[in-house]
This record gives structure tokens, sequence and C-alpha cells, in this order.
């Protein structure tokens, strides 16, 4: 194993270089503290790994997405979501049976305790999906404890993943129900994954509903490139409650709340809000367009090119090579004429083609494409990051499993404290 040198005052240390499978090189630096008495301060954990993992690998400067080890390009084009979570939570591509039996499973527990259904009555008509979705969650809990005595190597794990990942979009379409006043609409055992979900989302009682195979294609693509994304925000939130030996649902509930953020998972919205405000400014004129492109390349405006760049990413989001594909699709077989995609499809191609944004390296990511995309399924804007959720749902389980099954040590952060120094105490009557 190769080793660094790390020079403090007048000691020198080794520090181990860690080697993953795709040759990416870090120091380990587990032992500083006990041999220094240093720690190291990295604001956000930008340049931090806090595990190995298996899972997901994401190589930013060239814009590859594997989920252990297959292209994302060829999953989404190939395989179904539940395929793809199977792969990620297990670990290989399963057979024929292997995914019958999974697919069975998902579907046999899409059906939610009738108990449950009646929490959406003590939820207010206005209340964020994203809300009900993750408090939700967390009482499947309370109505499956045996959670509580399952470790990553227990069998009866297999039951609770697929609990989670068909409770979850049940959840979340009777949310959306819930909002509009409308009577929630059981799942279907005869359809797939995406197909029961917009079943749900989108039926009546008082009429038949016909579901478009290339909305089920759309959402089947969507949900397959937010599977999982290495150790993002909401990934790592996961990670840190599940390293206290908190249950799965619990641990995915504080990872729901965390993709709540706005800086996490609401990404989409804001490409929309920004379009329409193009929109209301002058629609998808050339001399608009010019304008806003203006603006975004003036720092002191105010205004940012929402749905462009990653923090990770520093080439073209391959999903959202991805999207732009399925949403030309849907918006052609739905006959869709949104101004808002207008100005999307302007903007993009200002920004690949000017020096400003080719130089530094924005690119179009998954947000950018993916609200108009849900847009266009007739899917409300509250409703966009828990979409997400449902996507991520495999990704989360994975770490989860994955931490638990290597038993990675509580998680526990240090600091570097910028406070008062120690000072005595002044009773009361003499401050």
């Amino acid at each position: 194993m190769s080793k660094a040198e790390l020079k403090i005052n007048d000691q020198t240390i080794e520090l181990p270089v860690v080697v993953g499978s795709e040759n990416e090189h870090a120091l380990d630096i587990s032992k500083l503290r006990g041999q220094t008495g240093y720690v190291t301060l990295d604001y956000g954990l930008k340049n931090t790994a806090v595990t190995r993992s298996s899972i997901t690998y994401l190589e930013g400067e060239n814009g590859i997405l594997q989920y252990r080890g297959y292209p994302i390009e060829q999953l989404a084009e190939k395989a179904s979501f539940l395929e793809v979570a199977y792969l990620i939570i297990y670990g290989e591509l399963p057979d024929k049976n292997k995914l019958d039996e999974f697919t069975t499973g998902v579907t046999n527990h899409t059906l939610i305790h009738e108990n449950m259904k009646k929490f959406y009555e003590g939820f207010p008509q206005h209340a964020h999906p994203m809300g009900v979705l993750a408090s939700m969650v967390c009482a499947l809990s309370a109505f499956y404890p045996d959670i509580l005595e399952t470790d990553g190597e227990d069998e009866s794990l297999n039951l609770h993943v697929q609990r989670l990942i068909a409770k979850s979009a049940t959840i979340a379409a009777w949310a959306y129900k819930n909002s509009v006043g409308h009577p929630a609409m059981y799942p279907q055992n005869r359809l797939d994954y995406s197909a029961n979900f917009l079943y749900m989302m989108f039926a009546k009682p008082t009429e038949e509903y016909e579901i478009s195979d290339t909305m089920v294609d759309a959402l089947n693509k969507l949900l397959i490139l937010h599977a999982d994304h290495e150790q993002n925000c909401s990934t790592s939130t996961v990670r840190v409650v599940g390293s206290s030996r908190a249950s799965l649902y619990t641990s995915v509930s504080a990872g729901i709340m965390a993709l709540w953020g706005p800086l996490h998972g609401g990404a989409n919205q804001a490409v929309l809000e920004m379009l329409q405000r193009i929109y209301d400014d002058g629609g998808a004129s050339k001399q608009n367009i010019d304008k806003w492109i203006g603006r975004f390349k003036d720092k002191n405006s105010g205004q940012r090119l929402m749905g462009f760049g990653h923090r990770v990413y520093r080439n073209y989001d391959p999903r959202a090579t991805i999207l732009k594909k399925s949403a030309d699709a849907v918006f052609d077989e739905l006959k869709v004429n949104d101004p808002l995609l207008d100005i999307a499809r302007e903007l993009e191609h200002h920004a690949l083609n000017d020096s400003y944004f080719v130089d530094r390296k924005l690119y179009p990511n998954v947000d950018y494409y993916s609200g108009l995309l849900y847009r266009a399924m007739e899917i409300p804007t509250d409703m966009f990051t828990v979409m997400f959720a449902l996507g991520r749902m495999p990704g989360w389980i994975a770490n989860w499993i994955e931490m638990t099954r290597e038993g990675q040590p509580i998680t526990r952060p240090r600091q570097i404290y910028t406070g008062e120094t120690r000072r005595d105490y002044i009773p009361l009557e003499k401050r």
C-alpha cells in the first residue's frame, strides 16, 4: 500500500493511500487526531470521502454515472425501475425468476394499513406532500415494529425493502389526492410500478383512465435516473441517521426531509420558476432570451441560470441527455404547446454555444428537463420533489444496508470551536 507523508511542525506521519476500483485516490486520515491532535476542516465535506461504497460510481469530469458498474444510459434505455432497484439494492441484475419474485413482492405490498389512511384526515388539505411522505414513511416503523429487530443480515429485511418501495408510491399518490379533495384510488396489481403510480395519481372512480405508454416510459426513466447518486446530502443523511442503528424506515424518512431542502431536491421546481419569469418578461423572442442571457452573466443581477452546472459534474450531465429525448417524445405525443419548453430549448442552445458558460462547464443537468417532463405529465409542482424521493428510494435503501452490514460506527464529526474561552459564572444580581 502506498503512503503519503504529512509534516506538522517537527512531526512526520504517514497517511495510507486508498485506491478505489475506478482508480480514485484518497488519503486515510482516520488516525490523524490520535497521532497528532489535529483534525481536518472541510466545510460541507466537499473533499472528504465519508465511506467506501460499491453502489454507484460518479465521475464528473467526463459525465459518467454507473450503478453497480452498469452505465446509466444502458439502464435507462433497457431496464425497468424495479429491475434497477433490485440491482442497486442487491448488487447484481436479477434473472427472470428473481425479478418476478421481487416484482411480485413489491406488487403485493402496495396497500397501506387502513388505519394509516386515517392519518390523511389529520393533515391540512394544503399540507406539502413531502411533509406527508416523510411522516407516513416514519410511521411505517410503528405499523411494522419488527423492523427494529432487523439488521442488514436479517432475511426479513427483504420484506421491509419491498414494503418501503411499494407503500411509498401509494403514500405519495394519496397525498396528492388528499390535497385536491379527491377519493384515494387503490393500487392495481395488474399494472407495473410506473403505470400503477400514474393510475393512483390521476384515475377517478367516475371514469375510465387510459394510461399512456409514452408517459409510463418517461416516468420509468425519471425514476431510474434518480435512483442513486453517490453520497449526496439526503443519502449521507440516511447513513448518518442509520449509523445510530435507527431503523430503515426512520433513516429513509430523514433522507426525505433532507431532500426537501431547496438546495437539494427542489432544483427542478426552480428551473420552472425561472422559465416562467422569462416568459412573463417577454416570451421566447430572441431579444428577450438575449436579455436574460446577459443577466445570467452579470454577477450583480441576482439572476442565476437554474438547471445548469452541477456540484460534481464538469461535463454534460448524462441524465440530462436521456431526459431531453424523453421530453421530446412526451411533448410530441401529448401535442403539448408549452412556451416554457421553447424558452428552455433556446436557453440551452445559447448556453452551449456561449464561451461564458462553456468555459465554466455550465451544462444542463437532470433538473433542467425533469421539471418540464413532470409539467407535461400534469404532475403538480409541489409533487416534483416527491417524485425525486420515489426514484431515490432504492439508493437510500442500498446505502442503509451497506452501512449496516459493514458495521459503520456512529457518525460523530468534529468541529473547530470559535466561541468564548473559559469564563466564570456571574450571579444574577451582579449582571
